[in-house]
């Protein structure tokens, strides 16, 4: 193995590690959001923010932790990225404990069943896609993943799917932000010659 292979191969590892502290991070991180940060939180219940302006309508309102969620769904397709498919599957069983283990009792079955079918859901989508169009792959295993928490976690948590709107929109502003770095890093990836794991 040359040297440029070794240093290439180890700024991967480093930075799928980096990834990979990110996306764990998201679980607990989306759970402490939802109890206290938001414009309104609602007594015995979640903190909300506006996802949507009330131009025609009201206002939009999601739980906090669904902009984690976005995120976490952007850091899964970077770890798989950087530390390939094991690694990934590895890291979305991780998440779903931690889930199980960070949510309100109430709230553990709905809370780890929708983590772990968002995310499988999503590393379907994004694995055929990514070595080809990497922005592509990103959002539309996003779109997939996002689309799927919410209907599992409110169907599950609530059986009700009324606050459908505000959950996928939250989590969709989230993944459309990363975009722009995801096209920043492929063409990075490019110039330094780092090939996806």
């Amino acid at each position: 193995m040359t040297d440029t292979m070794a240093a290439s191969n180890r700024q991967r590892r480093i930075e799928g590690a980096g990834f990979l502290l990110a996306f764990c991070a998201c679980v607990p991180l989306a759970n402490w959001m939802v109890g206290n940060v938001g414009t309104v939180c609602v007594d015995q219940g979640p903190c909300l923010l506006p996802v949507a302006p009330g131009v025609l309508g009201p206002q939009i309102m999601a739980p906090s932790g669904v902009l984690m969620i976005g995120i976490a769904l952007v850091m899964r397709d970077m770890v798989q990225r950087r530390l390939g498919k094991l690694w990934t599957v590895a890291a979305i069983a991780v998440g779903a404990a931690l889930s199980a283990w960070v949510s309100p009792g109430a709230l553990v079955v709905a809370s780890t069943c929708a983590f772990l079918f968002s995310e499988l859901a999503d590393f379907a989508v994004y694995t055929p896609l990514q070595r080809r169009r990497l922005v592509l792959a990103v959002l539309a295993s996003g779109l997939v993943g996002l689309t799927i928490d919410s209907l599992v976690f409110l169907w599950l948590a609530f059986g009700s799917l009324d606050y459908l709107a505000g959950q996928v929109l939250g989590k969709l502003w989230m993944t459309l932000l990363a975009l722009p770095l995801i096209h920043l890093l492929r063409r990075r990836d490019e110039k330094l010659g780092l090939a996806p794991a």
